[in-house]
């Protein structure tokens, strides 16, 4: 957003002044209002609209980078933040099978799990975009004016059931797929063969649908705070100029 000057007109005119570019005075500080006009004129507050297809944008390029950066090999396992454990009712297994030198069974699991979630995660971007053209008004001026989280937080509380529903069968199918499903089989199999061992029971599809949207909100939120805070994050021109003045 540019800065208005009180002088900008007036350096104009002076210029032209002694460079006798304009002899007559009046149109001389014709051009220098029309200059003044015309930056004054970038400093109007921007409308509903604008505001509207910017916060928009602001959404599509942040789930868009989320989606890019989560859902390549390593997007999940890699990444300490986000990374998905084991569920707390395997790691008994997994203690148990390390004592007859079974453990990496569950190792194996584990990056399953978080290969599954990689695959996943691109499915996501049609459904938050879905979400993002269908805002209301209403919907897009709480989230331009609150918090630097406002449209994570908006899209935890209306998406998430719809995504739950959605999502569950992507990761039905990406757990099959990598052979995760497998993987789980097996170790149990091993661990159930052994003697006085209680009965473990896993939901490896809700597990990770949960602890795969929990990491997509987790960059979605710091996405949604640089486009906010950090100019250099706003990659349109109409991003710049609604964030500019934000």
């Amino acid at each position: 957003m540019r800065t208005l000057s009180f002088f900008t007109p007036v350096l104009v005119i002076l210029v032209f002044t002694f460079s006798g570019c304009v002899e007559n005075q009046a149109q001389l500080w014709q051009q220098g209002g029309d200059i003044l006009n015309s930056v004054m004129s970038e400093q109007k507050s921007l409308s509903p609209a604008e505001i509207g297809l910017g916060l928009k944008d602001a959404l599509k390029v942040g789930t868009g980078n989320v989606v890019i950066q989560l859902g390549q090999t390593e997007g999940f396992n890699l990444d300490p933040a986000i990374h998905i454990p084991l569920p707390e009712n395997l790691k008994k297994v997994q203690s148990t099978l390390d004592r007859i030198g079974l453990a990496y069974l569950l190792d194996d699991l584990e990056l399953k799990l978080n290969r599954a979630a990689e695959i996943a995660t691109p499915k996501a971007k049609t459904l938050f975009w879905q979400a993002i053209q269908e805002m209301t008004f209403n919907d897009i001026m709480s989230i331009y004016n609150g918090p630097d989280d406002a449209a994570t937080q908006y899209f935890r509380n209306r998406m998430t059931p719809g995504l739950n529903r959605e999502m569950q069968p992507i990761i039905d199918a990406s757990l099959s797929q990598v052979g995760a499903i497998r993987a789980y089989e097996q170790a149990i199999g091993k661990y159930r063969s052994l003697p006085f061992v209680p009965d473990v029971r896993a939901d490896l599809s809700t597990y990770v649908l949960g602890k795969g949207l929990d990491g997509i909100f987790y960059y979605l939120a710091r996405e949604e705070k640089a486009i906010r805070t950090n100019p250099v994050k706003r990659t349109t021109e109409l991003l710049r100029r609604v964030f500019g003045q934000n």
